[in-house]
C-alpha cells in the first residue's frame, strides 16, 4: 500500500472521530449541574424579566436539538458564540490564551523531549551499570510528582523564600509600554519556573519509553553483527540503535503535543499563567458554556490532528506499517 492510500485511510476515522467529538463536546457542557445565569445574575434587585431575556440573547432557551444544530453551523461559520463572564467572541477569547499556553509548552516540549531522549538512550546503551540506575530512579520520581505540588514547592522556594523569580502572571504590570529586550526579560522571567516544573514533569516518561526501546533494539541480530565487524560505538548508537529506538518515542510525542495544546491545567492555575488550561478552569467555575465548548473543540481538533499526523509520520519511517 503506498503513502497516499494509507493517508486516505487514516483521514476518513480522523473525520467521523471530529464529528463524534463535536457531539460529545455539545452535550457535555449541557449536562453539567447549574447554570450560568445562577452565577451571574445574583443581585435581588435583578428584575424577574432578566433572566428570561439573556437566555433568548444567548439562544439557551432553544430546544437541545436546536442549539446544536446553531452550533454546528457556527462551527463551521468560525463563530464560537459570546462569553458569558468576559463579553467577548470566544474565538478570538480562546486564539488569545492558545497563543499564550503554545508559549509556555513549546520550550518545556522541547527540553523534555531532547533530554529524556539523550537520558533513555544512554540508559538501555549502559544497561546494567550506574547510570542506568541513577537514570531510571530519576526518571520514575519526576514522572510520580504531580504538578501542582511541584509547581507550588517552586514558587515557595524560589519566588517567595529567595525571591528570584515572580509567582504568577506572564508578565508584569506595566510592562507593555517598555523596550523589547526589558518586555522578553521580564517575560523570561515568569515563564522560567513554570516551564521548568512542565520538563521535569514530562521528560521522565520520554527517558523511560526511550530506553525500553533501545533495549529491545540492542537485542536484534543487526546489532550483533555491527558490532561483529568493529563497528564504533557511536557509530552503532546513531547509525542503526537511535534511529530504530526512535519509532516508539514518535508516537508518545505525537500524543502528548496533541494533549499539551490544551495547556497544563495544573501549572497553568498554580502560577495562576493566562493560557487555555486556566481558562478552562476558571470556565468550570463559571458554567460559561460558549468557552468551555471552544476550547475543548481546539484542544480535540488538535489531538485529532496529531494522531493523524504522527500516524502518516510513523507509516514513512517504518514502511511495514503501511502493509
Amino acid at each position: 500500500m503506498g503513502l497516499m492510500q494509507y493517508a486516505a485511510r487514516r483521514v476518513v476515522p480522523a473525520i467521523i472521530t471530529l464529528f463524534a467529538v463535536i457531539l460529545l463536546n455539545f452535550l457535555l457542557f449541557h449536562a453539567m449541574p447549574g447554570n450560568p445565569f445562577d452565577l451571574l445574575l445574583r443581585d435581588p434587585r435583578m428584575p424577574p424579566g432578566m433572566r428570561t431575556e439573556m437566555a433568548h440573547a444567548y439562544g439557551l432557551d432553544a430546544p437541545l436539538e436546536v442549539q446544536f444544530l446553531y452550533y454546528i453551523q457556527n462551527i463551521f461559520s468560525g463563530n464560537l458564540g459570546i462569553s458569558l463572564v468576559y463579553k467577548v467572541p470566544v474565538t478570538m477569547l480562546v486564539s488569545e490564551r492558545l497563543v499564550n499556553t503554545l508559549i509556555l509548552v513549546t520550550p518545556a516540549t522541547i527540553l523534555s523531549i531532547v533530554i529524556g531522549t539523550v537520558v533513555g538512550t544512554l540508559a538501555g546503551w549502559k544497561r546494567g551499570g550506574k547510570f542506568e540506575s541513577g537514570a531510571l530512579l530519576s526518571s520514575l520520581f519526576v514522572y510520580s510528582l504531580p504538578a501542582f505540588w511541584l509547581g507550588m514547592v517552586f514558587i515557595m522556594f524560589f519566588a517567595v523564600m529567595m525571591g528570584w523569580f515572580p509567582a504568577s502572571g506572564i508578565t508584569s504590570y506595566g510592562m507593555e509600554n517598555v523596550g523589547l529586550l526589558a518586555y522578553l526579560s521580564d517575560l523570561g522571567a515568569h515563564l522560567f519556573l513554570p516551564t521548568i516544573v512542565l520538563t521535569l514533569v514530562l521528560l521522565g516518561q520520554y527517558a523511560l519509553i526511550m530506553r525500553s526501546s533501545v533495549v529491545d533494539v540492542l537485542a536484534q541480530d543487526y546489532i550483533l553483527t555491527a558490532k561483529a565487524k568493529g563497528f564504533k560505538e557511536t557509530k552503532i548508537i546513531r547509525d542503526h540503535v537511535f534511529k530504530n529506538a526512535l519509532l516508539p518515542l514518535v508516537t508518545l510525542i505525537g500524543l502528548n503535543i496533541g494533549l499539551i495544546v490544551g495547556g497544563a491545567i495544573q501549572t497553568e492555575t498554580v502560577f495562576s499563567y493566562p493560557g487555555i488550561g486556566r481558562l478552562i478552569y476558571e470556565s468550570i467555575a463559571t458554567r460559561d458554556y460558549s468557552v468551555l465548548e471552544g476550547a475543548f473543540l481546539a484542544i480535540s481538533v488538535s489531538v485529532i490532528v496529531a494522531n493523524l499526523v504522527t500516524d502518516l509520520f510513523y507509516a514513512y519511517l517504518d514502511p511495514r506499517v503501511r502493509h
